[in-house]
């Protein structure tokens, strides 16, 4: 089943792992109160859902809700524990010098004017993620990453301050333009008047998600598939570059 918010991509009596939009809040916001959320618009679906862990609001991605209090639970101690694997795919600017990065930054969330969240080494909390570059394509460069803790904005923070930004970051990415096809395929032959572009938002996305089952104790992966945008940009530059995170 899919709307206009979301895609479901497992349900059972415990749990429901969603594939939620871009630019779709997980909870309640004290700056947004009136923005449409995700736990609302799948609770109309489901009935009731417990919050087991977030993404941000422009991320797109998997999203894991119980259904019950004991899954509740049971869930949160993983994510507590850090005994669940997470896995993001983001494309970035630029061309990273090195094939795997661990960043083991402290961070403080609400941290300026702006609300972002700062490396702080006396009052952030510890913060740990691992990524791994997967190619470069022309003047982009897509990223795997692997938080070890799950701070407000981790990834794109711990990655500026490796001097690396996320395509239309509009938070921590000074370079707010879209990706054109135009602009890396050779002998383009459109109306760059009428050109749309292949992506205009925040490129980071939950894409893998593992943890044992609430009720059996199997441990289960699940994967959520690119979005339109980003799949329609990951196509492109594949067939430009030869460089596919998903090869």
């Amino acid at each position: 089943m899919a709307n206009s918010y979301f895609s479901v991509i497992y349900s059972d009596d415990d749990i429901v792992v969603l594939n939620k939009k871009s630019g779709l809040l997980i909870a309640a916001d004290r700056y947004n109160l009136d923005a449409p959320r995700l736990d609302l618009e799948a609770e109309k679906e489901f009935g009731r859902l417990y919050a087991v862990h977030r993404i941000d609001k422009d991320t797109s991605g998997i999203v894991i809700y119980a259904r019950n209090a004991e899954a509740h639970k049971n869930l949160s101690m993983q994510f507590e524990k850090r005994e669940v694997q997470k896995t993001y795919h983001a494309l970035v600017y630029g061309h990273p010098v090195w094939d795997n990065l661990t960043v083991d930054l402290k961070l403080l969330p609400d941290g300026d004017a702006r609300h972002r969240t700062v490396v702080d080494k006396r009052l952030g909390k510890p913060s740990v993620t691992e990524f791994r570059n997967m190619g470069s394509c022309g003047p982009y460069s897509w990223i795997e990453a692997k938080p070890k803790t799950g701070r407000t904005h981790q990834i794109r923070v711990h990655l500026n301050a490796n001097g690396l930004q996320i395509v239309c970051d509009p938070l921590y990415g000074g370079n707010q333009k879209p990706v054109r096809l135009s602009e890396f395929k050779r002998r383009w032959n459109g109306d760059e008047t009428e050109e749309r572009p292949l992506l205009s938002r925040l490129a980071l996305h939950a894409y893998r998600i593992s943890f044992a089952h609430p009720k059996t104790g199997e441990q289960v992966t699940f994967e959520a598939p690119y979005p339109k945008d980003l799949e329609a940009t990951r196509k492109q530059l594949a067939k430009v570059f030869g460089v596919d995170p998903l090869a």
